[in-house]
């Protein structure tokens, strides 16, 4: 069963016991976004992971982020006969020390930092126009964005969702410890189960790393 944010909020509303006069549309989106932040600050998603390509300008170091980021994974410079070149991450204060001639053009860029909210940089200054790919983690899309919407976690971990929302939803509600206690254990387990198939299992060749195989206690024959 996939969950559209209609049915969600139905089921928030069922489980805590209380009707659209408590826990209104208004109040319910603010506990699901609080629900869906939980989740992807705390499990490293496959569909958060996206790529954005643009052009690094001759003389000019600074690369406006993307509007969608949360943070970058790795970049990529293709030169324009197609040889590509992985950048290194470092600091700024690295980047202000190697490099401190930032408005001269130098060479191909080897190093790149997080600048500011809105541009990274690299170093040295491009001395020409290269091709530029962008690997990043974006800001995910939320199911509060109307009844019908759905997401990559309401369609394939609907109790993940429901688990987290109902944390917030009683601690919203001050409601009983206890219940709060379960739902929090519950949104645990379900969120380790998720964290082992989207870092493990999804991450994982089964002619490369082998089958995952669970270790069978046996009792030695001279025993």
């Amino acid at each position: 069963m996939s969950y559209t944010y209609s049915n969600l909020k139905t089921d928030i509303r069922n489980y805590t016991e209380v009707d659209s006069n408590v826990l209104s549309d208004s109040v319910l989106t603010t506990i699901v976004k609080n629900a869906e932040n939980r989740i992807y600050r705390e499990v490293d998603s496959d569909d958060n992971r996206f790529y954005a390509t643009s052009n690094l300008q001759s003389g000019n170091r600074y690369v406006t982020i993307p509007s969608d980021l949360r943070f970058i994974r790795y970049a990529q410079l293709t030169d324009s006969s197609g040889n590509q070149t992985y950048l290194e991450q470092r600091d700024t204060s690295f980047m202000a020390e190697y490099y401190d001639t930032p408005g001269t053009q130098s060479g191909l860029p080897k190093y790149y930092a997080n600048w500011d909210a809105n541009y990274w940089v690299v170093a040295p200054t491009p001395d020409s126009t290269y091709l530029i790919t962008l690997a990043y983690t974006k800001q995910p899309d939320s199911i509060t964005t109307s009844d019908s919407a759905t997401t990559y976690v309401s369609n394939k971990y609907q109790d993940l969702l429901l688990y987290a929302s109902l944390v917030e939803a009683y601690g919203y509600l001050k409601g009983p410890a206890d219940m709060l206690q379960y739902y929090e254990q519950a949104y645990e387990k379900a969120a380790l189960s998720y964290a082992t198939e989207q870092l493990g299992r999804r991450r994982r060749d089964e002619y490369e790393d082998g089958v995952i195989r669970t270790p069978l206690k046996s009792k030695s024959p001279s025993a």
